[in-house]
């Protein structure tokens, strides 16, 4: 046989087999689209997919108040009005000073309770809501909640809030998370619930144990329309909040000389100060 006849056969059993495979293929795949096109929108099975970031980043608390911006509140509206809020309450230590500076000034605030402090001096949390002040819940152990899940958050404001309502005879609607952090799950639970939480605009960083002068700086300077102040009436161990304490009537005595109104938050906001 020559050469040349060889390689004509051999060409020919190449494409015999060619033609075979090509023909398995097509027996295997009707639609070829399906077994050679690799790119394009899929059309199958894209329900099962999870097409949400695998890190999305956590919103902050700028962004948080601006999404739930009926739920989470940082201040009142433009009107000639001021809210006084106390944290970190009942302290034997601090809270009566308030009261009495309080009552001497014929102001009605909103103090923000600790559930295990409520729980130590019940007669101190019933003597805040004798004296026509508004309750608001601080949670019960003062965690740092917002890298801790839902299920913590909400387990510590309804233990507090059984308190509180054992003792005042209502659960507040207002909720302040510790150190003013929160998560949107925690936030999306609390606006489920018909709560509204509430942080602040105006800092008087007392925590610091600053001096009256600058306490009364630090509101002063902030203190608009609509502020809702940020101060004290309990603390940790070693703390000092003579300088907010000694602070507070001349505070009320200059924004009452500028127009101002004191008002709770309840008022404030315009909602009410139970669920």
């Amino acid at each position: 046989m020559s050469r040349s006849t060889k390689r004509r056969m051999i060409a020919a059993l190449t494409c015999a087999f060619m033609t075979a495979l090509f023909c398995c293929i097509l027996c295997l795949f009707p639609d070829t689209s399906k077994a050679f096109h690799t790119k394009g929108p899929l059309t199958e099975d894209t329900d099962s997919l999870d097409t949400t970031p695998a890190s999305a980043k956590p919103l902050n608390l700028g962004e948080l108040r601006r999404k739930y911006s009926e739920t989470f509140k940082f201040r009142g509206p433009e009107v000639k009005q001021i809210a006084l809020t106390f944290d970190d309450v009942p302290d034997p230590r601090f809270t009566p000073q308030v009261l009495a500076a309080l009552r001497k000034e014929g102001v009605k605030a909103t103090f923000f309770v600790v559930g295990h402090r409520a729980k130590k001096h019940p007669e101190l949390l019933r003597a805040i809501h004798r004296d026509g002040h508004i309750i608001g819940n601080h949670s019960f152990s003062h965690a740092l909640f917002k890298n801790r899940s839902r299920s913590q958050f909400q387990n510590e404001i309804l233990r507090t809030e059984n308190i509180i309502a054992n003792l005042v005879g209502y659960r507040p609607k207002l909720i302040r998370p510790p150190y003013g952090e929160i998560n949107e799950e925690q936030v999306k639970w609390a606006k489920k619930s018909g709560y509204i939480i509430v942080n602040w605009n105006v800092d008087s960083l007392d925590w610091k144990g600053l001096d009256s002068e600058k306490v009364k700086q630090n509101v002063l300077k902030a203190a608009g329309p609509g502020s809702i102040v940020l101060q004290h009436a309990g603390g940790g161990t070693g703390s000092d909040l003579s300088g907010t304490i000694q602070a507070l009537p001349e505070i009320i005595q200059t924004l009452k000389a500028k127009g101002y109104h004191f008002v709770t938050l309840p008022e404030l906001l315009q909602t009410k100060k139970y669920k």
